[in-house]
């Protein structure tokens, strides 16, 4: 039986794997945006998504994100909560 190709319309949706990418994204670069595109989702879509799971561990998960990220960029001696800090130099 042969495959048909995914239609056009055919729309995305958060999977897990999703989510874990979008949330280590946005930890590494602060950006809703760069996130969202690195998870093949729209920023809006992501907004939604977290307006869907208000209160959940990925509603917590974002903000945690974020304040790290802020963190590590306000101190750059904090940079060992950054993944890929040795990685930079």
């Amino acid at each position: 039986m042969e495959q048909q190709p995914a239609s056009p319309t055919a729309r995305a949706h958060w999977t897990p794997a999703r989510q874990r990418l979008f949330l280590t994204t946005l930890f590494e670069c602060g950006s809703v945006a760069r996130a969202a595109r690195a998870a093949g989702m729209s920023p809006s879509s992501a907004h939604r998504l977290r307006r869907r799971l208000a209160g959940t561990a990925f509603d917590r998960d974002w903000s945690h994100a974020l304040t790290l990220h802020a963190r590590a960029m306000a101190d750059p001696i904090a940079g060992h909560l950054h993944p890929h800090a040795s990685a930079r130099g």
